[in-house]
């Protein structure tokens, strides 16, 4: 074993500084008062001594851990399969790190999760939550509030009771899900089919909506649900070559169900788009640009979106957020959404 040296104290970088201890302990938590020229004398005597405040010291004064918990209402086999959300945790990391918070990740597999995640929360070791993918019968929201801790949501809230200053950003999946069924009947096709995501989140619903916003008249066999999952895709798409031989039109609710719906029509002989056309939601590049043939889809930018999360929660929703292109109040943003064309459609 080596011997280490001690960890420099305040007291240490005071006596470099030449003063105060508490003069020191305003400067290294952001305190107000304290003159120019003894700022720098402090800030010099910290890195010359490599001092580093004691986190846990440092939160008993000023009340805040820097520290944020990221919430994500899904299995870690879905999270870590999906890269929608390694786009959203990359946008909601590059956030906090800017602002020198670190990143708490929970994930909820079951009931027993959701306890798990509330009593972290009320325990007092984040600022605030960030908390995405939920489900109409999540009991996450009540959680929360119940913990009392500042939280923004991903996406449209969807949960009964009172909602009134929820803070939240979603992108327009409703104004989407039109722009990519009006492409589609744009392109003189008559049968187009719709495969969902999970109705039981409000992304889902809100795209659904949107298909039926421009067929409103539409075959309800030419509706078929799924989940989100490349395997829900091929499932879904399946049943709608069984009972809708003659369509000639897909706009799924994702990449990842328009990739598993591909692949289905390429093994039943379907040319796409000669014989259907496939529109997908999301953009996201390591599946739009690498399906046969590349995925024309409604971008959303999910990055962005998570940016946006973390800024909204780490300004304070009375500070808000909306800028030009950009829909919602102070406390909530609504992303607009762009087809993006490629061969498929």
């Amino acid at each position: 074993m080596t011997d280490t040296a001690p960890r420099p104290t305040l007291e240490a970088v005071a006596a470099r500084a030449g003063v105060s201890r508490a003069t020191v302990s305003r400067v290294v938590n952001g305190g107000d008062g304290v003159r120019d020229i003894l700022v720098e004398r402090v800030r010099k005597a910290v890195e010359e001594l490599g001092y580093v405040p004691n986190q846990a010291a440092r939160s008993l004064v000023t009340r805040r851990h820097d520290a944020i918990a990221v919430v994500v209402a899904e299995p870690e086999t879905r999270v870590f399969a999906d890269p929608f959300f390694a786009l959203q945790l990359r946008g909601i990391s590059k956030e906090l790190t800017a602002h020198d918070n670190q990143l708490v990740l929970l994930l909820t597999e079951g009931r027993d999760d959701h306890a798990r995640v509330g009593r972290y929360l009320a325990g007092g070791h984040v600022d605030g939550a960030l908390v995405f993918s939920l489900h109409l019968d999540d009991p996450l929201p009540e959680l929360i509030q119940r913990a009392g801790v500042p939280t923004v949501f991903g996406g449209r809230p969807g949960w009964s009771g009172d909602r009134h200053g929820v803070a939240y950003v979603d992108s327009d999946n409703r104004g989407g899900a039109r722009d990519a069924v009006r492409h589609l009947v744009g392109l003189g096709r008559t049968r187009i089919a719709h495969i969902t995501g999970a109705l039981d989140q409000t992304s889902a619903v809100d795209r659904l909506d949107g298909y039926r916003d421009v067929m409103v008249d539409a075959d309800r066999r030419l509706i078929a649900e799924a989940d989100f999952t490349p395997a829900g895709g091929e499932r879904a798409m399946r049943e709608l070559l069984d009972r809708c031989p003659d369509v000639d039109a897909v706009f799924a609710a994702n990449d990842l169900t328009a990739a598993g719906a591909l692949r289905v029509l390429r093994e039943s002989g379907r040319r796409v788009p000669d014989d259907v056309a496939v529109i997908g939601f999301d953009d996201m590049l390591p599946v739009a640009e690498q399906t046969d043939p590349p995925l024309t889809t409604v971008r959303q930018d999910i990055e962005e979106m998570g940016r946006l999360m973390a800024r909204l929660l780490l300004r304070g929703p009375d500070q808000g957020t909306r800028r030009e292109g950009v829909g919602g109040t102070s406390s909530s943003v609504v992303l607009p959404t762009t087809l993006v064309r490629r061969a498929s459609a």
